[in-house]
């Protein structure tokens, strides 16, 4: 699958690690990006989860994003904009 989503995340999160490790056994490629390192990428997280920083948060490449998808809402996500 081409990459088209970036995951917003932070070292200690355990629901980012999970996703990632799932996305990867799927082979799903994908942009990650730190908040506690990026404060812009925090500011995009807040933004998508009023005013929270809630991860993970993934930004889909039209715009959209989800909150601590599953594997399942994401492979449905990335066939919708395929």
């Amino acid at each position: 699958m081409s990459q088209s989503f970036t995951m917003y995340t932070t070292p200690w999160c355990g629901y980012c690690h999970r996703l990632k490790s799932q996305l990867d056994r799927e082979g799903i490629t994908y942009d990650v990006v730190d908040i506690e390192q990026d404060p812009a990428a925090a500011k995009v997280v807040e933004t998508a989860n009023g005013g929270n920083q809630t991860v993970p948060t993934l930004v889909y490449s039209d715009g959209s994003a989800q909150t601590n998808p599953s594997l399942a809402q994401v492979k449905e996500k990335i066939a919708s904009l395929a």
